[in-house]
């Protein structure tokens, strides 16, 4: 019973810890990133000064429901980046640990040490493989099949770019384990949105 409470609290710490510091950071990329998709899609207030094109961000997100969505998609991408590429320091060598842990349980120096790193993996990309379903429910459609197989395969490709820019970039390890549970919460994400979708229709 003990352990479950440390497992629990020590999840529960990291999440709160990996949500806490690139808030911020986070919440400025997304508002660029927001301001960028005006200036390349609706150029109307391009070259009319910032405070012209602040109005016109605001009036885009308080009336464009996707544009709503793509702001939080922005922002919990940003996230994600933050965690695994944005936030780390130089690894000498990145290929060090291929396989990765698959377990909660690690060996350092012939102790057992407990390690949270596979479920926050799972975690990290439950929002946004749902985010992703969410902003393009049109083109994706609401069966089932499609939603798991489209999730399931955003969250493959966004986690093999991540490992190959840390591999490429030294900016931590290529493992094998972080694919495998990426994908994972990325269909557990999917599942989590036909879930909610099925259960608005039916309010």
């Amino acid at each position: 019973m003990k352990e479950t409470i440390d497992l629990l609290g020590k999840i529960l710490t990291n999440i709160l810890t990996a949500l806490y510091e690139p808030f911020g950071f986070s919440l400025l990329l997304s508002f660029l990133a927001m301001f960028f998709y005006l200036y390349a899609y609706e150029p109307t207030a391009a070259g009319k000064g910032w405070k012209k094109a602040i109005v016109t961000c605001y009036q885009k997100f308080k009336e464009s429901v996707f544009f709503q969505k793509l702001f939080l998609l922005a922002f919990v991408t940003s996230m994600i980046l933050f965690r695994t590429l944005l936030n780390r320091n130089l690894w000498m060598n990145p290929l060090s640990d291929v396989m990765g842990g698959w377990g909660i349980w690690e060996t350092v120096n012939g102790e057992q040490k407990l390690t949270t790193e596979c479920i926050e993996n799972v975690i990290m990309m439950v929002p946004f493989s749902a985010v992703v379903m969410w902003t393009f429910e049109e083109k994706i459609g609401n069966a089932w099949e499609k939603i798991l197989w489209y999730s399931g395969k955003m969250a493959f490709i966004f986690s093999v770019s991540i490992e190959m820019l840390q591999l490429l970039l030294r900016l931590g390890t290529f493992q094998l384990s972080d694919l495998f549970y990426n994908t994972v919460g990325g269909v557990v994400g999917g599942l989590m949105y036909y879930t909610m979708m099925r259960a608005r229709k039916h309010l």
